[in-house]
């Protein structure tokens, strides 16, 4: 029985998911109890800012080494000691009494929260086929997404029940046990079924060296397409919309805080579409790079309309244009469809490192530009033309992102 024609593969998928599921809701948890952490530790804004930011930089720089170890010692270790590390440091942060504990425990949550996306695409590449990959990516994809959706409401709901600090060490405690559930699955299990994997797995385990490795992969202009693609359509959306739209609303809408966070959930909604929606019909179409160009495109052209409006579009197009930024968020799922199709399995690993690097390194990068310009226009007292000049770094983003999705040369079946 092959893996790709079994029913146990779903199992896998199931609990696969469902750990990243609970992994995803802690990357922006935190952000709930903001003012809690203030009073309790007596930190500032700025500590808050960097607590909250410092999960994500451990994350982007981990993303090629992450890579290239899953390559050379298979993805289930990783993604069940990466479980495990967001576990434990999710429980840690709970029990923390001093502001250094908590930072040391996101720390130890960006570790473990490094290893899942790339472990869980490689673990989905080994129990599917290709055209299966395709539609199942978009429903990874829109799982990373509901578990930002877990991280507002009903996280909140399960905080007011149980204390902050014993909602995240149940969060903790869970995806502990997830650990140990793939363990189970993923090592004893497919053992079991499977014994043959074993000796396949060392076969393909003997990989050339990694400096050598690293600068074929540096200089393949493949790789390089699939890095800017992810990084036009994923910093805009976790760049801005996390942090500068709810700011953005209230001071050119003049919204209230609540009602601006309403944007932040529109955008949601959007990725929630995007990732299943354009994975399905890549995979009725049999292609990627089309509706995956259509999707850059369209994310270019709604940024440029905040340009075009000066800063400040028409209040029934900003709802149109915060779902349209979340969709092309969740289309980036179809990324890693093409690393599938561009590049060996063998060599997956480390391209979907290289490529999710791109994102989340504009993710970190538009939010400090997007502030440094709006800092030098509050001096100059006009709030609106901050904004109007800020939007310029989404709009280059996006035409990076778009710039790569026009190199890839897409292989035809």
């Amino acid at each position: 029985m092959d893996k790709d024609n079994s029913r146990f593969r779903w199992v896998i998928f199931v609990f696969v998911l469902f750990t990243y599921l609970v992994m995803a809701s802690q990357r922006t948890a935190p952000g709930l109890i903001t003012e809690q952490l203030m009073r309790d530790f007596h930190v500032t804004a700025a500590t808050i800012g960097l607590l909250a930011s410092i999960q994500f930089f451990v994350y982007t720089g981990l993303q090629i080494p992450m890579g290239i170890l899953v390559d050379r010692y298979g993805p289930n270790f990783f993604l069940i000691t990466g479980a495990l590390f967001t576990g434990v440091g999710t429980m840690i942060y709970s029990l923390g009494e001093h502001a250094f504990v908590l930072f040391f425990a996101r720390i130890l949550t960006g570790l473990g929260d490094a290893t899942i996306w790339v472990s869980m695409v490689l673990i989905l590449g080994q129990w599917f086929t290709k055209q299966e990959f395709v539609r199942l990516i978009g429903v990874a994809g829109m799982t990373g997404s509901l578990g930002f959706l877990m991280a507002t409401v009903p996280f909140s709901f399960w905080i007011d029940i149980l204390g902050w600090r014993g909602a995240f060490f149940s969060a903790g405690a869970l995806l502990c046990v997830c650990s140990l559930i793939l363990y189970y699955l993923l090592i004893k299990k497919t053992k079991q079924f499977f014994p043959e994997d074993k000796v396949i797995e060392k076969n393909e385990r003997k990989r050339e060296k990694t400096g050598r490795l690293l600068r074929r992969i540096c200089s393949n202009p493949q790789a390089w397409a699939l890095f800017f693609c992810h990084f036009g359509v994923v910093g805009g959306y976790l760049g801005f919309i996390s942090s500068w739209a709810v700011p953005y609303g209230m001071n050119v809408y003049e919204m209230t805080r609540s009602g601006a966070s309403q944007l932040i959930m529109i955008g949601l909604i959007g990725a929630l579409i995007g990732a299943p929606l354009t994975s399905w019909i890549s995979s009725q179409l049999q292609t990627i790079k089309s509706p995956y160009r259509i999707v850059h495109i369209i994310v270019f052209m709604s940024w440029s309309s905040f340009l075009l409006f000066n800063g400040k579009p028409p209040f029934f197009m900003i709802i149109m244009l915060f779902f349209i930024i979340g969709y092309g968020f969740g289309a980036s799922a179809l990324t890693f469809a093409l690393v599938r199709q561009l590049f060996p399995s063998i060599e997956a690993g480390i391209v979907s490192g290289f490529a999710n690097t791109g994102g989340f390194l504009s993710a970190v990068l538009l939010p400090s530009i997007f502030g440094y310009v709006l800092d030098l226009q509050y001096a100059s007292g006009s709030i609106i033309d901050g904004y109007y000049y800020g939007f310029i770094t989404p709009v280059v983003f996006s035409l990076i992102g778009l710039i790569g999705v026009s190199m890839i040369k897409e292989k035809v079946e």
